[in-house]
């Protein structure tokens, strides 16, 4: 993907370095039920590439040798991977927080009548993609019905307990832009989406993420083919921050693609940047990470312009 984004290269973005490692985030594959515009994953129905448990029980290994508190599932649809339930009993029979990162919708396709309750008996926190509160805008992002859908697995969701005042059962959302622009000011945003969540659908929830759009894989080739990829990454790189350098995600967690190789990030992963500019290295051979350098290209400028972006929102 890295020769299809020609203009994603190397710039003068500030050199970084890794803390300790505390979070692992586990792509389990990029089969998806939805085919959703911004995604950076460039997941869909047609793909094939999905974790098998050889490589699960790799990276249980590397949890059982580190500090991990955090293992944080993601796809594609991380649901759609015949073992996903093997590794969430796995995590959390070690002491770890196990999040899925859900697209919603999947809650309700033929096959996985399963999953609501197993996610909720387990106490699985959710991250569950709502890109906007109206339905015009999500059914453009994720495709026709995709909101009323979203609605119907939230209210699911909440009669379970998640979401809850008086529930431990964590539910969170997470927004991302329509286009070329950067996401508003995230509590402002959340309180919005309470507020027309509640009074029209009766759903609450308990955070919500607000996420830059990062010009890797589908959503970089349409702002390519819209002409919008130089606008987009100057107004990344003018509203740079200087203070996210110090919370942006890559500085505590590592992201492990499908087949158990390792990298600083998740958009690392799609433009296939090894961990630290090394070679291409699988988590059975990672060793200590602490202090080690972060591999960085244009792209990083997404997670540090104006109050930041990472996989729990703004920093």
């Amino acid at each position: 993907m890295r020769d299809s984004l020609p203009y994603l290269k190397n710039t003068d973005f500030p050199a970084i370095s890794r803390n300790k490692l505390e979070i692992l985030q586990v792509n389990l594959g990029y089969l998806c039920n939805l085919s959703c515009t911004h995604c950076h994953v460039n997941a869909g129905p047609k793909r094939t590439e999905l974790m098998d448990k050889a490589t699960m029980n790799e990276i249980l290994t590397f949890i059982d040798n580190h500090a991990i508190h955090t293992l944080d599932l993601t796809g594609g649809a991380p649901e759609m991977n015949p073992h996903f339930r093997y590794l969430v009993t796995a995590g959390l029979k070690r002491g770890l927080t196990v999040i899925d990162r859900c697209n919603l919708v999947i809650l309700l396709e033929q096959g996985f009548e399963w999953l609501v309750d197993f996610l909720a008996e387990n106490r699985v926190e959710i991250v569950a993609s709502l890109p906007c509160y109206l339905k015009d805008n999500v059914d453009k992002q994720r495709g026709k019905g995709t909101f009323d859908a979203s609605i119907t697995a939230l209210q699911t969701l909440n009669a379970l307990g998640y979401g809850q005042a008086n529930s431990d059962l964590q539910l969170n959302l997470v927004f991302n832009p329509q286009g070329a622009t950067l996401p508003p000011e995230q509590q402002a945003l959340e309180r919005a989406y309470k507020h027309h969540l509640q009074e029209n659908f009766g759903i609450a929830f308990n955070h919500l993420f607000a996420l830059t759009n990062l010009p890797v894989q589908r959503f970089g080739s349409v702002l390519l083919s819209t002409g919008q990829f130089d606008h987009y990454m100057n107004l990344l790189k003018n509203n740079f921050h200087a203070p996210n350098l110090e919370k942006v995600m890559c500085r505590n967690t590592v992201s492990v693609d499908w087949q158990g190789f390792v990298y600083d990030c998740d958009f690392n992963q799609m433009l296939k940047l090894p961990l630290g500019g090394n070679n291409k290295i699988h988590i059975r051979q990672v060793a200590e990470l602490m202090g080690n350098p972060i591999n960085t290209l244009q792209h990083c400028y997404g997670c540090t312009a104006g109050q930041g972006s990472s996989c729990t929102g703004a920093i």
